[in-house]
């Protein structure tokens, strides 16, 4: 069931996306065993029970996986040749929802990060594929939350990060991918972070590793 949302819902903000690439639909196929664990905690966001304090919680989870991440994507040799970083930057966004929600600034700079480090570009991009594939979800749980938590409207910036910009953003990853995988090598470097990455999301999804630095946070 949660398989079959996350596809019709990512058909539909994708759609014209998957012809930009080819390397994008190889991904998308090498990796499809992936797809419903990582989709599955934005899912379970789009349920009637869903309230303010699960949605921090969904923040701060993904604060402490994108944060090093995007550091890490910054000191990768050669990456900013193949793509531009700056509007991928979104980790302080969500520093501002979670600000607005109630969350201090010093609770925020002790949130658990789980980080990494890339050699080649090849590995960077494929892990940039995971994040970058979550934002296709992004829209239809911001309007979801938006009309079941009212503290959302106010702090939904990361959520509304691509708005408008999506098909851009997938389309300047799809070149910086199809210049990656002209060489076999690195094709296959690709492929594996790719695997790599999802694994890592889920792993640190299923920890709880996030939270345990957040504790209570005051009700607005």
């Amino acid at each position: 069931m949660a398989e079959t949302r996350s596809r019709t819902l990512i058909a539909v903000d994708v759609g014209v996306v998957q012809r930009l690439s080819r390397t994008i639909i190889q991904l998308n196929l090498a990796t499809r065993e992936h797809h419903a664990a990582a989709d599955a905690p934005w899912l379970d966001l789009m349920v009637p029970t869903v309230g303010r304090d699960t949605y921090v919680e969904h923040l701060v989870k993904v604060y402490g996986f994108e944060a090093p991440l995007e550091a890490a994507l910054r000191y990768t040799p050669g990456l900013s040749a193949l793509l531009d970083l700056r509007p991928r930057t979104r980790a302080g966004l969500i520093v501002q929802d979670l600000m607005r929600l109630g969350l201090g600034a010093s609770r925020t700079a002790g949130l658990a990060q789980r980080f990494t480090t890339f050699s080649t570009a090849a590995e960077a991009l494929g892990w940039m594929y995971v994040v970058e594939r979550a934002t296709l979800l992004h829209g239809a749980v911001r309007r979801y939350l938006t009309g079941h938590v009212p503290d959302v409207a106010a702090a939904s910036s990361y959520l509304s990060a691509y708005d408008g910009v999506a098909a851009n953003r997938w389309s300047d990853l799809g070149s910086a991918l199809e210049t990656v995988a002209q060489v076999p090598s690195a094709k296959h470097q690709l492929l594996r972070a790719a695997h790599q990455g999802f694994l890592a999301l889920c792993e640190w999804f299923d920890s709880g590793t996030a939270l345990r630095s957040v504790g209570t946070w005051p009700a607005a």
